[in-house]
């Protein structure tokens, strides 16, 4: 199943879980019952434009971006953060106004059974989708994986609240979990931000991941044959490798791109979706950079 088609699910899913949480609003007043409905609709918003950059990034390269489009991913973590961080604004908004002026709730039990419902739906797919988003190392579809686990933690928050309020008689315990739940959510729209800029940063990869380059270049190291200057990074699912192999200067050019092919090769079958770039060099000559501009001088 492609990402693409999970995302579509969690569009379907958010406009239902949605719906089930504005009537749970509706049905009984709750202000925290609000809240819990307004990031429902971040849920749509968010998973509606994951979808999008997900179909870009998709997209093979052209001529105005022949890397390709992988990058368009990040923009979704981002786009959803920016989403979440206006709800949270509008969720406190609406807090202190219930706070300066308490209302009693109405119809709690049948709002909690509807929230309740929702949120098992939320649960049962970022479960699902969190598998997928490692399997297909998708960063819009783990966003919204998140988020959606976030959207569960704070309708339990909500639900024990409004289960609270009749047996102690507090109705700003309603508003004040409201400004809790507020502050969770304003944390993962910090989290899905600065996950959408150091994706744009060109990230390096993963230890563990460098960990497997290191092992597969070490079982082609040889007295002749040496490797450096390894720099990694990440592109939405793609991850890109550069690195200098330095062979004796004898050789002939047909035998060091046999080599390098084999090293290319090894380098793609340990590691899922890397794209090797290796220059070769006599091992006599250094590469080195000058200055931030990354001009190399022999």
């Amino acid at each position: 199943m492609r990402a693409a088609s999970y995302l579509k699910l969690s569009v379907a899913v958010a406009l239902a879980t949605m719906a089930l949480k504005f009537g749970a609003w509706w049905l009984t007043g709750s202000v925290g019952l609000l809240s819990d409905a307004l990031e429902s609709l971040v849920n749509v918003a968010g998973a509606g434009f994951a979808l999008w950059m997900v179909v870009v990034a998709e997209a093979p390269p052209d001529d105005d971006h022949p890397y390709g489009h992988h990058k368009a991913e990040y923009f979704s973590s981002g786009f959803e953060g920016l989403l979440i961080l206006a709800a949270a604004l509008a969720i406190v908004w609406a807090a202190v106004e219930r706070l300066l002026h308490p209302q009693a709730l109405e119809s709690l039990s049948m709002g909690l059974a509807l929230s309740v419902l929702s949120s098992v739906m939320n649960g049962a797919l970022a479960y699902a989708m969190l598998g997928a988003a490692r399997e297909l190392r998708s960063v819009a579809l783990e966003g919204d994986a998140r988020h959606l686990l976030t959207d569960v933690w704070t309708s339990a928050g909500v639900v024990i609240a409004l289960i609270a309020v009749p047996f102690t008689g507090w109705q700003w315990l309603d508003p004040a979990i409201a400004i809790v739940v507020a502050a969770n959510i304003l944390r993962e729209a910090v989290r899905l931000i600065g996950t959408a800029a150091d994706g744009l940063m060109d990230r390096a990869l993963e230890p563990e991941v460098q960990r497997q380059i290191d092992d597969t270049l070490h079982d082609f190291e040889h007295h002749v044959i040496r490797f450096d200057h390894v720099v990694t990074r990440r592109a939405g699912r793609r991850r890109f490798v550069d690195l200098h192999m330095h062979l004796p200067g004898g050789w002939t050019l047909r035998r060091a791109a046999a080599l390098r092919a084999a090293v290319e090769q090894a380098l793609m079958d340990a590691v899922p979706g890397l794209r090797a770039r290796i220059e070769l060099l006599p091992s006599d000559v250094e590469a080195h950079f000058d200055g931030d501009d990354g001009q190399k001088s022999p």
